[in-house]
C-alpha cells in the first residue's frame, strides 16, 4: 500500500505496478486523485487502503504524520516504510522514521527508498542510483522490504538498526561531500598560480616597461594557469600511493593503519584526478581559442606591417616551427592519455576491468 498522492507516491505506485505488485493507494480525496495513478492501482480512502495491505509506504511529509493517528487501530502489526526526507541536515533531533515509530509503537517502521528519486522510480533502476538504503530494528521487516526493492530492480543495502535513519535522511541533502576537499585544493592551486602568472605577464611588464597587458587576464593568464594546476593535481593522485608504499616498507607490514591525513588523501584520489582532467580539457579549449582573439589579430597585422616596412620576405624560423609542432603534438597525446585515465576511473568502466587491466592502464 501507498499513503500519499504526491509526485513520489505516484512514481512509487507506477514502479510497484510495473514490478508485478498489487498496489492500493490511500488518499484523502480518492476520486480526484485516481486519474493520477496507473489504472492497475486501486485508489481509495486511507483507512480502506491500510486494511488491504501489510506493507505500507508512507509517502507524506513529517508534519502530516499526526493525521494518520486516527488509523492507529488498523495499522497495528503493519510494516510502515518511511520514504521521507528533511529540508535541512539534522533539522530535527530525531529522524523522521524514529518519529513515525514513536507515533505508532504497534507498527514496525523501516527506513528506505528516500535516496531514490521520483525520476528513478519512473524510469526504472537502469537510470540513476540503484542502491536503496534500508534500516530498521526488525530484521524480518528489513528482509521483506529488501525483497520488494530487489523485485523492483534495485540493490538493497542494509544500514543496520533504526539509529542509522538520521544518517540516511541526511544523504540526499549533502552537496558533493567527497568533492569538497579536492575542489578547495584545486581552487587554492588555481589562485596561487593565477597570482604568479598575473604578476609575471601583466604587472611586471607594466612596472618595468609601462606596457598595458591587462587584456591578457581573461584568456592568456587563465590558460597559463590551468596546465600548472592540472600537473600538480595529477601528481597529487599518485604521490599518496608512493607514500603509502614507503610507510608499509618502513613498518614492515601492510596491516598497519595509515595516518588519518594519508587515509583521507588516498580516498580522494579519484576526485583529484578528475579535476586534473577537467583543468587539462579547459586548457585545450582555451588554447584553441587563442587565435580567435581580437588582440591576436591586431598583433598579427602589426607583425605583417613591420615585415613589409623592413622589406623582409620571410620570418620563418625552423627551430621555432619544429618546437611548436612537437609541443602541440605531445600536448594532444598527453590529453588523450589523461582522458583514458579519467574514463577508466568512472565506476561503470572500472567495474568492467579486472585488477590487472586497471593497473596496466594506470
Amino acid at each position: 500500500g501507498v499513503l500519499g498522492s504526491g509526485d513520489f507516491a505516484r512514481s512509487l505506485a507506477v514502479r510497484l505496478v510495473c514490478s508485478g505488485f498489487r498496489v492500493v493507494v490511500g488518499s484523502r480525496n480518492p476520486k480526484r486523485k485516481a486519474s493520477l495513478f496507473p489504472a492497475a492501482a486501486e485508489v481509495t480512502f486511507q483507512a480502506e487502503a491500510v486494511k488491504k495491505a501489510d506493507v505500507i509506504f508512507v509517502a507524506i511529509f513529517r508534519e502530516h504524520y499526526s493525521t494518520l493517528c486516527d488509523l492507529a487501530d488498523v495499522l497495528v502489526g503493519k510494516i510502515l516504510v518511511d520514504v521521507s526526507n528533511n529540508t535541512e541536515i539534522n533539522h530535527h533531533k530525531e529522524s523522521n522514521a524514529e518519529y513515525l515509530a514513536s507515533l505508532f509503537p504497534a507498527c514496525t517502521v523501516v527506513k528506505g527508498f528516500n535516496v531514490v528519486s521520483a525520476w528513478t522510480l519512473q524510469s526504472g533502476a537502469r537510470d540513476g542510483n540503484k542502491q536503496v538504503l534500508i534500516c530498521s530494528n526488525n530484521q524480518e521487516a528489513k528482509r521483506i522490504v529488501a525483497e520488494i526493492a530487489q523485485v523492483m530492480g534495485f540493490t538493497p543495502v542494509d544500514m543496520g538498526c533504526m539509529s542509522s535513519a538520521c544518517e540516511i535522511e541526511n544523504i540526499p541533502l549533502r552537496l558533493l561531500p567527497a568533492w569538497k576537499i579536492p575542489i578547495f585544493l584545486a581552487l587554492g592551486l588555481f589562485l596561487c598560480f593565477f597570482t604568479y602568472n598575473l604578476i609575471r605577464q601583466v604587472i611586471h611588464p607594466y612596472i618595468r616597461e609601462q606596457k598595458n597587458k591587462l587584456y591578457k587576464i581573461p584568456i592568456e593568464v587563465v590558460n597559463t594557469t590551468l596546465p600548472c594546476v592540472s600537473y600538480v593535481m595529477l601528481s597529487l593522485v599518485y604521490l599518496p600511493g608512493v607514500l603509502a608504499a614507503c610507510s608499509q616498507l618502513y613498518y614492515g607490514t601492510k596491516y598497519r593503519r595509515f595516518p588519518d591525513w594519508l587515509d583521507q588523501w588516498l580516498q580522494h584520489r579519484k576526485q583529484i584526478g578528475l579535476l586534473s582532467f577537467f583543468c587539462a580539457a579547459l586548457h585545450a579549449v582555451y588554447s584553441l581559442c587563442l587565435p580567435m582573439r581580437r588582440s591576436h589579430r591586431y598583433l598579427l597585422i602589426e607583425t605583417a606591417v613591420k615585415q613589409a616596412v623592413e622589406k623582409k620576405m620571410t620570418i620563418w624560423v625552423e627551430e621555432e616551427v619544429w618546437r611548436m609542432e612537437i609541443y602541440i603534438s605531445v600536448g594532444i597525446i598527453a590529453l588523450g592519455l589523461l582522458s583514458l585515465l579519467a574514463i577508466t576511473s568512472l565506476p561503470s568502466i572500472a567495474n568492467s576491468l579486472n585488477w590487472r587491466e586497471f593497473s596496466f592502464i594506470q
